[in-house]
């Protein structure tokens, strides 16, 4: 099933439409969306190599709109938007923890650290961010550096050495397959029961 998916991703991810894909999902998963824009970014660059920079481009301009956006939500409208989702999830007391401890030091080093590894969730850190009221020049800043940094050197790395990392995946595709199944069900576990 999974070799299915795979399989069907770097087909779509070579289609005309993929583009628009990737900045809709770039933008939405930096202030509302739960899955990273690397599962379209990541085939993408892999189905064609020569436009990897050019992903780039686009998942980071989307990417800095979508915080842009998470950002106002923490500003405008975090009682009416935010709240109710993080009631729904359980969650809305890890995030006060987070609030209180979030001086403009500490959400600059969120941003550059969500913004590299998605540690913490960018969504969380851009609603955080302007719930209280980091200087949005400064959030914009960060996250360019942050985003375009990670997204553009992935896309480096994939356009130097995509066919060999391609190759890799091709041929271990099941341990790889179950390794990722296995993370992402440690990562709900904890997320579900922490």
């Amino acid at each position: 099933m999974f070799r299915r998916l795979y399989d069907w991703t770097l087909r779509w991810a070579a289609s005309r439409h993929a583009p628009k894909a990737l900045g809709a999902v770039s933008f939405v998963e930096s202030s509302v969306f739960p899955i990273p824009a690397d599962v379209l970014f990541i085939p993408m660059c892999l189905a064609r190599p020569d436009a990897a920079m050019r992903y780039a481009l686009i998942a980071t301009v989307t990417s800095v709109l979508g915080g842009v956006f998470g950002w106002m939500i923490g500003f405008y409208a975090f009682d009416l938007i935010a709240a109710p989702l993080l009631d729904f999830y359980g969650k809305r007391e890890a995030f006060e923890t987070l609030r209180v401890g979030a001086g403009n030091e500490a959400v600059l080093l969120m941003l550059v650290t969500s913004g590299f590894s998605h540690l913490p969730p960018m969504k969380v850190v851009t609603i955080l961010s302007g719930l209280v009221g980091f200087d949005l020049t400064w959030f914009v800043v960060s996250a360019i550096v942050a985003r375009g940094g990670r997204f553009f050197l992935l896309a480096w790395l994939l356009r130097r050495h995509g066919a060999a990392m391609a190759e890799f995946v091709a041929r271990r595709f099941g341990w790889i397959a179950g390794g990722l199944a296995a993370v992402c069900a440690l990562g709900w576990m904890v997320w579900r029961f922490t």
